[in-house]
């Protein structure tokens, strides 16, 4: 169990280096462009998901083929969003955002999965909006392209998670990751050639970093995942903040301000309260 907690740090470690490989571009490329070599980088997964007997149409091949599209729909938008949202904000305020999503998804399984939220989830949820209101202070501040980047990036999140724990059981896992990839790699290749930009060595080195850690990141997740329980590897991801916090301040000169300090420090917590008391509760089962 140790192991599959220590590669969840490490997972989570290598996507905080990945989107600061992003970050370090500092928008000069399309986020599509960006999103699509991200893709095109990530086939190196797919030998560990493969099983025998699997062919290339599996990929494709889904009982619900709309719930496929629409997988693919988000997955896509999801990463052009996180692109945006890396290029525009400091990395902690960017996750502090993004880090709604287990608030939301929690939310929205309600609705449409029919699960049952205590009233401690309901008043974490609360709390995780709060602390955005926080963050934004609308009317205080001007929110800008990255802010919505942000959080729609964590809505197409918690969407997207609600969409496979609905079909989960249904699909093979190489036609839930055959949507996460092909629909990227094909809208991004549409965007991408009638205003590609070439980039430089610097951005091409970037674009590598960014590529090649978040399919390492997956891998040590999927690797992870079998050797400990999802109670134990979930929490893991909170460590990013702690990242995003580290990598903005030593290479980007990020500053927090007391206010976006104060929305870190609550989002964070709200995500923390509304997930460790139904792990206690698995482990206790």
């Amino acid at each position: 169990m140790f192991k599959g907690v220590t590669l969840g740090f490490l997972a989570f470690a290598l996507f905080s280096l990945s989107d600061a490989c992003v970050k370090s571009i500092h928008g000069a490329l399309p986020p599509y462009q960006v999103s699509f070599f991200g893709a095109a980088f990530s086939i190196v997964v797919l030998p560990l998901i493969w099983r025998r007997g699997e062919t290339v149409m599996d990929l494709v091949r889904a009982k619900r083929p709309w719930l496929w599209f629409a997988r693919g729909a988000l997955g896509t938008l999801g990463s052009f969003s996180s692109v945006t949202a890396f290029s525009h904000l400091s990395m902690a305020e960017a996750f502090a955002l993004i880090f709604l999503m287990p608030l939301t998804t929690t939310a929205l399984s309600v609705f449409f999965l029919k699960e049952k939220v205590s009233r401690q989830g309901w008043a974490a949820i609360v709390l995780g909006f709060i602390g955005v209101l926080i963050v934004l202070r609308p009317g205080f501040r001007e929110i800008g392209i990255g802010h919505i980047a942000a959080l729609t990036c964590g809505l197409c999140g918690s969407a997207l998670s609600v969409l496979l724990r609905y079909v989960g059981h249904d699909e093979k896992p190489v036609n839930l990751f055959g949507a996460a990839l092909i629909a990227p790699l094909i809208i991004s290749a549409v965007l991408m050639v009638p205003g590609y930009v070439a980039p430089t060595a610097p951005q091409w080195l970037a674009i590598f970093g960014f590529a090649v850690l978040a399919a390492a990141a997956n891998i040590a997740l999927m690797i992870a995942s079998r050797r400990s329980p999802a109670s134990r590897i979930a929490p893991t991801q909170y460590s990013q903040m702690l990242w995003g916090l580290l990598l903005g301040y030593l290479f980007f000169g990020d500053r927090l301000d007391a206010f976006t300090g104060l929305g870190v420090v609550v989002i964070v917590g709200a995500g923390l309260w509304l997930f460790l008391p139904k792990a206690a509760k698995r482990e206790a089962t």
